[in-house]
């Protein structure tokens, strides 16, 4: 049975993982890409009233980033894993007859002293053409996919995007906007943080930072220590020290009407791992609501899997024990920080802002929030 949703949720563009019945046609298929710095997610979907259907998905670890902490640069060998990747991404895009498309890159292109050359490299090999988009952007993109999650309680908002290697975090106020229209003022943002916003009434972004801490960066930060608990501590603590810019961070918030919408490969698995399932569902997982016991409880039973049992957790897997510990400690900060006992969890994010943003444009959706 697939978990209630808060209120509000449902009632804007979201992924539906069901494929289409019928062969699309092509030109009604969007695409959106996000190569980030573990892995190369790719959606086709196809506009369905106010909602979307993805027609066809591509997700690869790639760890397009791995090495970046100590030289700076994008290696040969994780370069030649993504351009693999996207090889496979490309195949899928012609088979559909894909032409209106978004492929951008996130922080591992932007950190890397390399990270132009190789958006060329990949143009030169695949024919597909990424752009290395801005840490706003980024930001915006992930708060715009989780609206619908938004409860029409909510004053005050919390969207955190975990990702490979960086964490955006954006702070909105929706106490002046009536409680039926929060949910529609989230998704206006997708034109800007400061951006007017006309007739409509308006969802404040307070502030919004994205530090340079992912899962992957932050395992590097501290992968000589070799205790797992000193090690996932000192992750936590690092990260909560990387947020002293926040402007929120230390101001004292009221725990009645706030919210905190967590999207992220870490965040979905500790829901996964919370809800004992032996398959991933998406359809039990995105809008689950996790308190902060819950969280703590998957967290402690990481720790004591060890590295080995981790390893062996269908849920985990081999390729991301040490990734979901420094994805964990990010969360156990956020969860320590602010006024909730609750976490919403949104398996959406960049790929979802990047097809609602090119429908929206296009206005192939039904009854869009303008």
């Amino acid at each position: 049975m697939a978990p209630k949703r808060p209120n509000g949720a449902g009632a804007f563009p979201k992924a539906v993982d069901t494929p289409a019945p019928i062969s699309p046609d092509p030109a009604q298929l969007y695409a959106a890409l996000d190569l980030g710095t573990n892995s190369c997610r790719m959606l086709i979907a196809q506009p369905k009233g106010s909602q979307f259907h993805v027609v066809d998905s591509f997700t690869k670890s790639v760890q397009l980033g791995q090495g970046l902490e100590s030289t700076g640069k994008l290696s040969r060998t994780s370069m030649n894993r993504t351009i693999s990747a996207m090889r496979v991404c490309k195949q899928k895009l012609d088979r559909h007859g894909v032409k209106r498309m978004r492929l951008v890159a996130t922080e591992a292109c932007r950190r890397a002293k390399n990270g132009h050359s190789f958006v060329a490299q990949v143009s030169r090999e695949t024919g597909l053409k990424l752009e290395i988009i801005k840490p706003e952007e980024e930001a915006r993109l992930a708060v715009i996919s989780c609206a619908p999650l938004v409860s029409t309680k909510t004053e005050q908002l919390l969207v955190v995007d975990i990702g490979g290697g960086s964490t955006e975090l954006v702070w909105i106020d929706l106490t002046n906007v009536p409680k039926r229209e929060r949910p529609h003022a989230i998704m206006r943002l997708h034109a800007g943080f400061k951006s007017d916003p006309g007739p409509f009434a308006a969802a404040k972004v307070v502030d919004w930072i994205s530090v340079p801490l992912g899962v992957a960066t932050l395992r590097d930060q501290f992968a000589d220590v070799e205790d797992d608990a000193a090690r996932f501590a000192l992750m936590s603590w690092f990260f909560e020290e990387n947020l002293e810019d926040f402007s929120p961070y230390s101001a004292a918030q009221a725990r009645e009407g706030f919210q905190i919408v967590g999207t992220s490969g870490t965040v979905t698995t500790v829901a996964a791992s919370h809800l004992g399932l032996k398959r991933y569902d998406r359809t039990k997982v995105d809008g689950l609501r996790m308190t902060s016991d819950q969280i703590d409880k998957v967290i402690r039973n990481y720790l004591s899997l060890g590295p080995n049992g981790r390893r062996s957790d269908p849920r985990i897997g081999k390729d991301r024990q040490a990734l979901i510990m420094s994805g964990s400690a990010i969360l156990q900060a956020l969860m320590r920080l602010w006024p909730t006992d609750r976490l919403s969890v949104a398996d959406r994010g960049l790929r979802e802002g990047l097809l609602y943003q090119q429908m929206s444009a296009d206005g192939v959706l039904e009854d869009a929030p303008f």
